[in-house]
């Protein structure tokens, strides 16, 4: 069934566990974790990213809704880490159970103006808004920053923005990264604690691949009712695709389709039982 952003989020947020969003491309990512979600019970985001978005356009947003409109737990179905209003308008037309108004990228008045405004047209459509405060080094799909350029988030910024914009959620960066960690993961969890005694909308961590799981649980003590998961994902159905090709095998599509939805279940449902949404359906 088709669910509120705000609703999924916020019960989790109250009953101390995180949602798993997960980024998909295709209708075999979206079956993967939807069957994933209904198998262990859990409550759970599908997440586009603009460039799949952009390649698939409005279908792709659609397939996803209908997929989540006929499963049997709660789903929403996430637009992720977009800094273009326009593209944002399209998804809220089509249907889109919530948005990322990234303006991370912009100094803090015009991440603020740019969050308030998509607030604004999110409501219209009845949809919800994550916001971002601070910059995340790393990479994803062709977006890279520099960790020079990586800020960590102010709590007392956090509370301001949160008041000022009216989001639903606010993605922060406390030592967190897109893409594979290339030295182990430090977090500020001290600054995490603040931030969440500051604001009283759900947090986001991006760049759950690859953190350590007693990060993960040590984050969700902290307030983080979001984890974002593109890399672990992703590189499973590509080594799914790959090994369906070794030796110059021609197989059945059908038959490399069911398998790279087999192999992108098993980080998925490892991160639904990671998280704790497991039976919170």
């Amino acid at each position: 069934m088709l669910a509120p952003f705000d609703q999924i989020l916020e019960r989790a947020r109250q009953q101390r566990y995180a949602v798993g969003a997960f980024n998909i491309y295709n209708l075999e990512g979206a079956l993967a974790v939807i069957d994933s979600a209904e198998e262990l019970g859990s409550p759970v985001i599908i997440q586009l990213l603009p460039s799949a978005v952009e390649l698939g356009g409005t279908p792709l947003i659609q397939l996803c809704l209908e997929a989540g409109h006929k499963a049997q737990v709660p789903v929403a179905v996430h637009l992720d880490h977009c800094p273009s209003q326009k593209l944002i308008q399209t998804t809220l037309v089509a249907g889109i159970s919530s948005v990322m108004a990234d303006g991370s990228g912009l100094e803090y008045a015009g991440n603020l103006a740019f969050t308030q405004n998509i607030v604004l047209a999110a409501a219209r459509h009845r949809a919800g808004v994550e916001g971002e405060l601070g910059r995340l080094s790393g990479s994803e799909d062709g977006l890279t920053v520099e960790a020079a350029a990586a800020k960590m988030t102010r709590p007392d910024q956090a509370a301001d923005f949160v008041s000022q914009t009216g989001v639903s959620a606010l993605a922060v960066c406390i030592g967190n990264i897109h893409g594979h960690y290339k030295t182990e993961p430090r977090l500020d969890f001290e600054r995490l604690a603040a931030i969440a005694a500051s604001v009283s909308v759900p947090l986001v961590l991006h760049g759950a691949s690859g953190l350590p799981n007693e990060m993960i649980i040590r984050a969700i003590a902290h307030g983080v009712c979001k984890f974002n998961v593109n890399t672990e994902i992703r590189t499973a159905y590509i080594h799914s695709l790959s090994g369906q090709f070794k030796n110059g095998r021609l197989p059945e599509l059908v038959a490399v389709m069911r398998s790279g939805i087999a192999a992108m279940q098993s980080p998925i449902k490892a991160k639904i039982r990671l998280f704790g949404s497991a039976n919170k359906a």
